[in-house]
């Protein structure tokens, strides 16, 4: 039986069959974070797809000492942030953002900063769950805009370790901002 890194370097050398071991392994793990994501069975399908003729196309730049899975996902998480970004600026959503206006549906500026300033406070909350080393990363790395490299030399920490900890803090604080979601993935993780 081969491995995971046996299939990744036959990928890379241009083997179909590696590719579609590689395809088996995770497709259905991958299908079910882009579906809860996008909440579309046919946008899920589109990514999955598209996640993997990026994954073919670009086969000779993946790095087979790096983690698949970590790059599988990366990958379909920014096609759906593609996606997202897309429909912001869908001229459907726009004429709905107009008719709200024009019909008072859609909350004042007051009541929008209020919302925001709501964000920001459920978000020191939430950090405030996060271990100090978590709490540190997620801060050096997404508001202060530290490169992973650059937070492991800062607090003496292996890249993977800083990896691990910044992934942990980010899971843990989409739990808790739930409400808030898609405003923390554009402000976060995009």
């Amino acid at each position: 039986m081969k491995s995971e890194k046996d299939y990744i370097n036959g990928l890379i050398a241009g083997s179909y069959k590696d590719f579609t071991c590689l395809y088996e392994l995770y497709a259905p793990s991958l299908y079910a974070f882009v579906f809860k994501l996008t909440r579309s069975t046919t946008r899920a399908k589109d990514i999955l797809q598209e996640t993997f003729i990026n994954i073919w196309v670009h086969r000779k730049q993946t790095n087979p000492d790096l983690s698949f899975k970590s790059y599988l996902f990366t990958i379909a998480r920014n096609l759906v942030l593609n996606e997202f970004r897309k429909n912001i600026n869908n001229p459907i959503l726009s004429d709905y953002l107009e008719y709200c206006n024009q019909e008072g549906l859609s909350e004042n500026p007051t009541e929008q900063k209020i919302d925001f300033d709501e964000f920001n406070r459920r978000l020191q909350e939430a950090k405030k769950k996060l271990t100090p080393r978590q709490r540190e990363i997620f801060e050096m790395n997404k508001e202060d805009g530290l490169s992973i490299h650059e937070i492991a030399m800062q607090t003496t920490i292996s890249e993977q370790s800083v990896r691990n900890q910044l992934s942990a803090a980010i899971q843990q604080l989409r739990k808790e901002m739930k409400e808030y979601l898609l405003l923390f993935i554009l402000l976060f993780l995009a």
